[in-house]
């Protein structure tokens, strides 16, 4: 049984509809991520599952029981937000504790729990600390922290990297799945990032215009798209127009070689520092390919290459 549902849901403000017979279903430890541009609906359906939002029509099941109807605080749930929404007058250790008092244990029982937690996210050393003395990674850490020790069902991630550098980015992304594995609790997490998004999901649901375009394991949905819009949004896209129909294709399809099927010249080359990124002309259609270090092209060097995977969908 799915951990938690959203049936046919139609949601939106005021007039505007934002999702639309919108249908997902979580199972028990998975990592959903719901994917998309601004405005497609991917954060409304996170305030769904929290209980910030009520849909017009459609209900969202957790463990089986419709919560529809249910405020956030009898949801067993947990939101991570985007601005972690720490409070800064309270310590760690008190911010970590803070939901447990609407839980109803005693005081000795949440200062014991919220250091177990702290000891679990690398954080118990600064159980005294201020908010305003993290980092931004050491905040996201209470912040996972304080949600996590409710023990909910699902935990609701709403862009929780956004906020931190690349370095930083990694290193959380990384701290993300060993909570998946440590807990075994079902996430959902919003995200605009499509790397994010392949790296963390068990499965990813790419959102457009209030529906699901395509949902799957991430390489399965980035090696088969079902139309152009979900192929362009996970990654490039090069196109060479044939005489007979387009031919669609990744940048990684790209080998370049001495003896390929396909001739242009280097438009422009650009370091990676680990690799060559190139723009090749070929008949006045621009490709897109990589290359290691070992074979340098320069600018305006004749280059051969094969193409040894194409995209396929169905045309609308």
């Amino acid at each position: 049984m799915s951990v938690m549902e959203f049936k046919n849901i139609t949601a939106g403000y005021g007039g505007h509809t934002v999702l639309d017979n919108f249908s997902l279903a979580i199972d028990k430890g998975e990592l959903i991520c719901l994917i998309g541009p601004s405005g497609c609906g991917k954060t409304t359906a996170l305030r769904l599952a929290g209980g910030y939002l009520q849909p017009k029509q459609g209900q969202v099941f957790i463990d089986g029981v419709d919560v529809t109807s249910r405020p956030p605080e009898r949801r067993p749930v947990s939101t991570v937000f985007q601005s972690y929404a720490l409070f800064p007058h309270m310590t760690v250790a008190r911010n970590v504790e803070y939901g447990l008092r609407f839980q109803g244990f005693a005081a000795h029982e949440r200062h014991d729990r919220a250091l177990e937690m702290l000891q679990a996210m690398h954080m118990d050393d600064r159980a005294d600390a201020y908010p305003a003395e993290l980092s931004g990674g050491q905040q996201q850490r209470v912040a996972l922290a304080r949600s996590l020790v409710l023990k909910p069902q699902v935990l609701l991630l709403d862009e929780p990297l956004s906020n931190l550098d690349e370095g930083l980015r990694f290193e959380m992304r990384e701290e993300i799945k060993a909570v998946q594995r440590e807990f075994g609790v079902a996430m959902l997490l919003v995200t605009h990032d499509r790397e994010e998004a392949m790296a963390l999901g068990d499965r990813i649901a790419l959102v457009h215009d209030g529906h699901i375009a395509q949902e799957g394991n991430p390489a399965h949905v980035y090696d088969h798209p079902s139309n152009e819009y979900c192929a362009r949004f996970l990654g490039w896209v090069n196109v060479l127009n044939s005489c007979d129909s387009p031919r669609y294709f990744r940048v990684e399809a790209v080998r370049l070689g001495a003896e390929g099927a396909y001739t242009g010249s280097v438009e422009r080359a650009i370091f990676l520092g680990s690799s060559w990124e190139y723009f090749i002309d070929v008949d006045g259609q621009k490709v897109r390919a990589r290359g290691d270090r070992s074979m340098l092209l320069n600018e305006g060097d004749a280059v051969s290459f094969n193409i040894t995977s194409l995209l396929n969908w169905k045309e609308e």
